[in-house]
């Protein structure tokens, strides 16, 4: 009678383990998943900074210094951290999906962070995220198809011009 008590708590514990497994993984799918809620309001906010050097450059130095441990030097996602974490870091040079990312949604993501992103909103000021949201659309801009218009350099070294390409000698 005591071996039937026994088996059945067993089987009652391993349902139990195997549903509470279940269960983890329904949610971690459904956060990899999830979007970010930004507000509406939010979503029409305009950057009030524009886009030039000391602005990239001062938001490349906060970039190397806070982001770039996950995001990677160049906002691929690829930074030494990217591995630890569940969802990975975004791809700030995926063109498609940065065009359909206001500079509103950019600020507010750096300002509120999502798990395992960290908020910034009390470690910068509202410029610095600003500096950060243009930043990280020049890292999308950098990787479309070159215009017809001179090089006005990377991101990370925004005073810089791209030299054209020589004829190799013969």
């Amino acid at each position: 009678m005591a071996t039937q008590k026994n088996m059945k708590a067993r089987k009652i514990l391993l349902a139990s383990l195997l549903l509470l497994v279940c269960i983890s993984l329904g949610y971690a799918t459904y956060q990899q998943k999830k979007v970010w809620a930004v507000p509406e309001g939010v979503k029409k906010l305009k950057n009030p900074l524009q886009p030039t050097p000391s602005n990239l450059s001062a938001a490349a130095q906060l970039f190397n210094d806070d982001c770039a441990e996950c995001h990677g030097e160049h906002g691929k996602g690829d930074g030494p951290e990217a591995m630890m974490h569940d969802p990975p870091p975004a791809d700030l040079t995926d063109l498609q999906h940065m065009r359909a990312v206001t500079d509103g949604e950019i600020f507010y993501q750096i300002s509120e962070g999502r798990k395992p992103m960290p908020s910034f909103r009390n470690r910068l000021t509202e410029d610095q995220r600003w500096q950060l949201a243009l930043l990280v659309r020049s890292f999308s801009q950098s990787s479309a198809p070159p215009e017809n218009k001179p090089g006005t350099g990377s991101p990370m070294n925004p005073g810089a011009t791209k030299k054209p390409a020589q004829a190799p000698k013969k």
